[in-house]
């Protein structure tokens, strides 16, 4: 199987190299870390499962609206029990709000309630027990999290408009070519000291990276960066 594995691995690292070979110090690492992902992938059943779909794992957990109400999903397969808390049971761990063990997939917990239970711009968040100990998380998979500006603690927010945000622009059409991808702070990118705009971000970075070559952004801490107050 570990055979298996390098093999695979050195496949995947030579087709790397050809599209760029300027990592070509690096691959007796790059084959290692390959392995080491492919073994973590097959301890975790996820072996033959889709990058793309993985990616869309946000659908399935976290907090989503049903025609009956709502229902909760956490990945927590360490866990022995978990609540749902909040200003609507007092952030107090009680059984109405305690999640259960999914049945088609193990380390999934679940929760159904009743449309009444929860309202748009309520706070939530997690009290997870687990062997030894016990503590609050911030949901793996939360559509909106905002800090308290006196406690400064995080929490998940229901976020269920009546008139949901409507995009301006359709989506890019997706590109045939491999991604390569510029990890950029738009806040932290200017020169000048201070927080940059997208505005600057537009005009002095973007085209720096396109002609550095990449063809892909990632966009870290649009909306709350710790440093950006």
């Amino acid at each position: 199987m570990a055979a298996n594995l390098h093999s695979e691995s050195g496949q995947r690292v030579q087709r790397l190299l050809q599209i760029d070979p300027w990592l070509q110090p690096y691959e007796t690492r790059l084959i290692q870390r390959q392995a080491r992902l492919q073994s973590r992938r097959a301890a975790l059943g996820a072996a033959d499962t889709p990058l793309a779909q993985t990616a869309q794992n946000h659908r399935y957990f976290g907090l989503h609206r049903t025609p009956a109400g709502w229902i909760f999903r956490e990945w927590a397969p360490h866990a022995s029990a978990v609540y749902l808390i909040g200003p609507f049971n007092n952030w107090q761990a009680q059984a109405a709000w305690r999640l259960r063990p999914a049945a088609e997939h193990e380390g999934v917990w679940e929760i159904e309630l009743p449309s009444e239970c929860l309202e748009h711009g309520a706070l939530y968040r997690l009290r997870i027990h687990w062997p030894g100990g016990a503590g609050d998380r911030i949901p793996a998979y939360a559509l909106r999290v905002v800090q308290d500006p006196e406690t400064l603690i995080f929490n998940a927010q229901v976020w269920c408009p009546d008139q949901p945000y409507r995009w301006r622009y359709p989506a890019p059409a997706r590109a045939h070519d491999p991604i390569l991808i510029y990890e950029s702070h738009v806040g932290m990118a200017q020169d000048r000291e201070g927080i940059g705009s997208f505005r600057e971000f537009a005009d002095n970075i973007l085209p720096r990276i396109a002609t550095a070559g990449y063809n892909t952004i990632q966009l870290m801490a649009v909306q709350e960066h710790p440093y950006y107050g």
